[in-house]
């Protein structure tokens, strides 16, 4: 005769660790400040967390996202993932999906939310220079970073910015979001520049690092005040002359400062975040790869 077995009590399985990671994803990221940002927030903050530069394109994304849960608390995506993002996350701000990019995604139970902290930081680095309700703008240039300005725009109270470009067509991404975002842009090129200066207060260049030297002379003369959003090769030749004449210049580390900070709020959970640590750490990374 079998003698029946003592049932024995399941044991409690521990608690699943909170994950401790988080990641910098996008193209040439090696160069990107961001994880060095991302570390001195998290040192400051008494967290002992890594942070992990991963180079990334396109194909591999969706692999990252679905391992993201167990692997990273949070995300920071640089190009060219912003766009190619979009269709894998579970949860997108609206305003993220009228920019048209989410550079933020955090992993909680399960489910992946995205957000755009780049008009964030556009919005504070303006204000942090005193610049919070300009008369008037232009956007150079109409790549993505120039949607994330429009936004920022519309913030502050311009509803009817002027965009230039090289060519119409290089400002596709950004008259599209501009649509979505309610906001009407008088497109233009470059050769209209000067005309398009004298009523302008502010002048936002999405330009990549070199390609605004040529109008920095009209720029500059225009009185203007100036944000460009190059953060590593600062100055610019485009901030140095508008430096020279008195008129407010911002420079495009702040800007990045302030969307990595809010990039760490979301991804922490925390809104004790140490804008000023992480500002110092990227100087300090600038000065070292300079030498």
């Amino acid at each position: 005769m079998r003698t029946a077995r003592k049932a024995v009590p399941a044991r409690a399985r521990p608690p699943r660790p909170a994950v401790t990671r988080a990641a910098v994803l996008g193209s040439s990221v090696g160069q990107s400040l961001s994880p060095a940002l991302h570390r001195a927030a998290y040192a400051a903050m008494g967290l002992a967390w890594e942070v992990e530069a991963i180079e990334c394109e396109d194909p591999m994304l969706c692999g990252m996202l679905d391992t993201g849960s167990t692997a990273w608390a949070g995300l920071a995506l640089a190009k060219p993932l912003k766009r190619a993002v979009l269709p894998w996350i579970d949860d997108v701000t609206d305003l993220a999906l009228d920019v048209g990019g989410v550079n933020t995604v955090v992993f909680r139970q399960g489910r992946t939310f995205g957000d755009n902290t780049d008009v964030h930081g556009i919005v504070l680095a303006l204000r942090e220079a005193g610049i919070d309700s300009p008369a008037s703008a232009l956007v150079l240039g109409g790549g993505a970073t120039a949607a994330a300005a429009l936004a920022a725009l519309r913030d502050l109270g311009i509803r009817e910015p002027g965009l230039v470009v090289r060519e119409h067509r290089y400002a596709a991404e950004a008259s599209a979001a501009a649509g979505r975002l309610g906001v009407a842009v008088d497109i233009h090129t470059f050769d209209r520049l000067e005309e398009l200066l004298h009523p302008a207060g502010l002048v936002i260049s999405t330009l990549p690092a070199g390609a605004a030297d040529p109008y920095a002379a009209a720029i500059t003369h225009s009185g203007a005040a100036v944000l460009d959003v190059v953060p590593a090769a600062w100055p610019t030749r485009l901030a140095k002359a508008a430096g020279f004449t008195g008129s407010t210049v911002v420079d495009g580390l702040s800007l990045l400062v302030h969307q990595a900070a809010r990039q760490v709020e979301l991804i922490t959970g925390r809104s004790d975040v140490p804008v000023e640590a992480m500002r110092a750490a990227a100087r300090a990374e600038l000065a070292r790869r300079t030498g």
